[in-house]
């Protein structure tokens, strides 16, 4: 069973940039997974930012194109997420998750009912 744990929230001014990481480890293959970036605001819904499937290519919902950049180190079992550019929208709880890469994944790769496994989430907290 995987565990992931992900790291690099925080603070920061509206236009900085945060890299989030999410460390996977245990019964995983790391480079064979389907992964994404989740995140959570208060009294919202949770919605997918980005993902990224066991070749590399990246999905991500039209309204972050060109301010997140979703990447995995396979020799590190790390996933990583890259936000410049960030807005007070932007705060909210990150979680990053995992799947099988079945074919409803590639559908469905950014929202959350397509994941198996989650962390337990960072703080992102934009301010203006």
């Amino acid at each position: 069973q995987v565990q992931l744990v992900e790291s690099g929230g925080g603070s920061v001014e509206a236009g900085g940039s945060l890299r989030l990481s999410c460390a996977a480890s245990g019964h995983t293959s790391f480079s064979t997974m389907c992964m994404g970036w989740f995140r959570q605001a208060p009294g919202k819904e949770r919605e997918g930012v980005a993902a990224i499937e066991r070749g590399g290519r990246a999905f991500y919902p039209d309204s972050l194109k060109g301010r997140f950049t979703i990447s995995k180190d396979n020799g590190k079992n790390t996933l990583y997420l890259q936000m410049d550019n960030l807005r007070p929208e932007d705060t909210a709880v990150y979680y990053c998750a995992s799947a099988i890469c079945t074919p409803a994944w590639y559908i469905s790769s950014l929202n959350p009912s397509a994941s198996t496994a989650w962390g337990q989430g960072t703080q992102v907290t934009v301010s203006s």
